[in-house]
C-alpha cells in the first residue's frame, strides 16, 4: 500500500499554547464571565446518557424558569446564540402565509422581520424612529388592522439602548387572538421580566450579555398558547435542529422521550 503523505502542513500558530489577554468588556455582549462560570466550564465532560448530565439539565430548567419568572414546562437552553433563538421561535410559530406584526424601532426589529419572512410569514412592520417606543394605542390599532398570529417586540434594543415597556401588551395580543413574542437577549437578568404575569407567550435571551456567560447557548421559553399553536400546525416545522417537537424529547418535557 502506498504511504500517505500530508500535503498541507499545520500552521505554526496552532502548535503554540493559546494565550488570550484579559480585557474589560464594556459592550452589550459578550461580557466578562464570572470566575465561577469559567471554573464551571473547566469541569469534566459527561455523556448525554449519564444520569448526572440529566440532573444538570433539570437544574438548568429550574434556574431558567426562575429567571423568566414562569412555570412553563417548555423552558430550556437552546444550542446557539440569540439569532438561533430568534429563528427557533419563528420557525416553530410561523407557517407559510401566517401574518406577523413586528414592532420595528431598531436593528432587532429589522432582523425579526427578515427571519419571519424567511419562514414564509406575511410580515407587516409598525415603524418608529430608532430610540422611540410604541404606545399601547398604536399596538392595539396594529392588531386590529392586520390580525396577526404573532406580534414581535424587542425588549432591550441594543442599537439604541431603549428598554420597551411590556406591561399590557400580552393582554392586548390575547384579546385579538395573537401570540406575544419577546426578544430579551439584552435585558433578561438586568431588569424585571415577568413572563407569566405579563402574558408573554414566547421569550428568549442570550447567555453572553447580562448573564455574563460564554456565548453559544440561549435561554428560551414557550407558554401554553405557543404550544397550542405548535400542535395545530398544518405543515411540518421547516427545521430539524430547531423543531420543538424534537427538542421537547431531548429535554424530557412533560415526560416526552
Amino acid at each position: 500500500m502506498e504511504s500517505v503523505r500530508e500535503e498541507h502542513k499545520p500552521p505554526s500558530s496552532i502548535t503554540r499554547p493559546l494565550k488570550v489577554p484579559a480585557k474589560l468588556l464594556m459592550g452589550p455582549g459578550p461580557t466578562n464571565a464570572h470566575p465561577r462560570v469559567r471554573k464551571a466550564c473547566s469541569q469534566p465532560l459527561l455523556s448525554t446518557i449519564h444520569p448526572e448530565f440529566h440532573a444538570i439539565m433539570d437544574e438548568i430548567q429550574g434556574g431558567l424558569k426562575y429567571l423568566f419568572q414562569t412555570s412553563n414546562p417548555l423552558t430550556f437552553l437552546l444550542d446557539g446564540g440569540g439569532h438561533a433563538a430568534m429563528e427557533a421561535s419563528f420557525v416553530n410559530m410561523v407557517e407559510p402565509g401566517d401574518r406577523v406584526l413586528v414592532l420595528e424601532n431598531g436593528v432587532w426589529g429589522q432582523r425579526a422581520r427578515e427571519v419571519a419572512e424567511k419562514c414564509g410569514g406575511v410580515v407587516t412592520s409598525l415603524m418608529r424612529p430608532i430610540g422611540e417606543v410604541f404606545t399601547v394605542e398604536e399596538i392595539e390599532l396594529g392588531l386590529k388592522t392586520h390580525s396577526p398570529c404573532v406580534l414581535f417586540l424587542c425588549h432591550g434594543e441594543t442599537s439604541s439602548g431603549v428598554l420597551h415597556p411590556l406591561e399590557g401588551i400580552g393582554d392586548l395580543c390575547h384579546k385579538h387572538g395573537c401570540l406575544f413574542m419577546v426578544d430579551a437577549v439584552a435585558s433578561l437578568g438586568a431588569v424585571p421580566f415577568l413572563m407569566d404575569k405579563w402574558g408573554i407567550d414566547i421569550a428568549y435571551s442570550g447567555s453572553h450579555k447580562v448573564l455574563s456567560c460564554p456565548p453559544g447557548v440561549s435561554p428560551i421559553s414557550f407558554g401554553p398558547r405557543a404550544r397550542a399553536k405548535l400542535a395545530s400546525r398544518k405543515t411540518k416545522v421547516a427545521s430539524f435542529y430547531f423543531d420543538l417537537n424534537w427538542l421537547m424529547k431531548c429535554w424530557a418535557v412533560d415526560g416526552a422521550t
